[in-house]
């Protein structure tokens, strides 16, 4: 029963929240960086920001919300390797990898630094990227992303576990989708199989959370996949919620936190709270 529950949600997720692929980039192409081959998209002009998908669907970060970005921001849309228009290796996916991936491509296009925006698992590569390439990092935005594994819910757990062996009822399923339109050079069974196995791993990112020094911003929404204690204690390893921050404000951290009500981990993205926040934070 939990693997059909997980199977179900899973796609109802895909279908649902998929949204156009942005057509016309400003600018767009592939960078060779560590063994494979990385598409990405430049949209907008001022500061940049790379701005990391979540998991299986890259459209749902990169159609409404990379739009609303690149009105201030110099855009850096990345396709994580073997999703979207991204190649793939034979390899077994980590975050620290795709961290490292990112840094190459923006090396190859000569940005030293950048303000980095990820949701999901864009959001725990953003975390890594913040961890291991502190100094190529402005500003931080994390949506609805946890530093462990810990603090998904044991459904959440669950479901990873068990996706692996459903990749190819799954991933069959995904390619008579909408989704395969979209993205034609996915191998949508072998990219539900590593996202299982990248998933059910266990992870702890806590000392390396409280060594980043570049502020940063954590959105959540208010029925997320995350433990709400769990969200506390992110934002408290950041320096916030330690204390009352005085009347003038003066006391608190430089870091933010931002629940968004009426939004699931699913919908999250796809909030205009979401860009809206980001935007004013990362102008400030």
């Amino acid at each position: 029963m939990m693997k059909i529950v997980a199977r179900t949600i899973l796609l109802i997720a895909i279908m649902v929240t998929a949204a156009p692929v942005l057509a016309q980039p400003g600018q767009s192409g592939y960078a060779k960086v560590n063994g494979t081959e990385l598409y990405y998209e430049i949209r907008g002009a001022g500061p940049p920001l790379v701005m990391l998908h979540g998991g299986v669907d890259p459209s749902q970060m990169f159609g409404a919300p990379l739009a609303a970005m690149a009105k201030n921001f110099k855009v850096i849309a990345i396709d994580a390797r073997g999703h979207g228009h991204s190649k793939d290796t034979a390899a077994p996916w980590s975050i620290e990898q795709a961290a490292d991936d990112v840094a190459a491509v923006l090396k190859q296009l000569k940005i030293d630094k950048s303000s980095v925006m990820g949701y999901s698992f864009g959001g725990a590569i953003a975390l890594q990227f913040a961890i291991r390439h502190p100094d190529m990092l402005d500003k931080l935005v994390v949506v609805s992303a946890p530093y462990s594994s810990k603090g998904e819910y044991p459904e959440v757990r669950t479901a990873f576990e068990q996706m692996p062996a459903s990749a190819d009822a799954i991933g069959a399923d995904i390619a008579k989708s909408p989704l395969a339109k979209m993205y034609p050079g996915v191998d949508w069974p072998t990219l539900m199989r590593k996202t299982g196995e990248l998933g059910k791993q266990d992870f702890d990112w806590s000392a390396g959370i409280r060594g980043i020094k570049a502020r940063t911003l954590l959105v959540f929404a208010d029925a997320d996949y995350i433990r709400p204690e769990h969200i506390a204690e992110f934002y408290k390893l950041l320096g916030g919620g330690r204390r009352d921050a005085g009347l003038d404000g003066s006391l608190r951290s430089p870091n933010q936190l931002a629940v968004v009500p009426g939004t699931t981990h699913y919908n999250l993205i796809a909030s205009a709270a979401v860009t809206q926040y980001a935007t004013d934070f990362l102008k400030h």
